[in-house]
């Protein structure tokens, strides 16, 4: 993802699993305050990857945008303080 910006994904629902767009991201577990370190995660040749924080499944689909999931509305958005 050279030139953009890394997508950030959470898991507040406890989904065991979440289709993504990318195949760089970043993990938060859950939106703060019940968020674990922000980990960048790459899948590499893979499809699919567990984070080792919170153990969320994730797997690539080039269906979705880089800011799309499924199932919906796990897109981390930061919250200014």
């Amino acid at each position: 993802m050279a030139g953009g910006s890394i997508p950030h994904f959470q898991n507040d629902a406890g989904h065991p699993a979440i289709d993504i767009g990318v195949k760089e991201f970043m993990c938060t577990g859950a939106n703060p305050p019940f968020d674990h370190p922000h980990v960048f995660l790459d899948m590499g040749d893979d499809n699919e990857k567990v984070c080792p924080y919170c153990s969320t499944l994730y797997r690539y689909s080039p269906k979705l945008k880089a800011t799309e999931t499924q199932p919906a509305g796990c897109i981390y958005i930061d919250q200014a303080a």
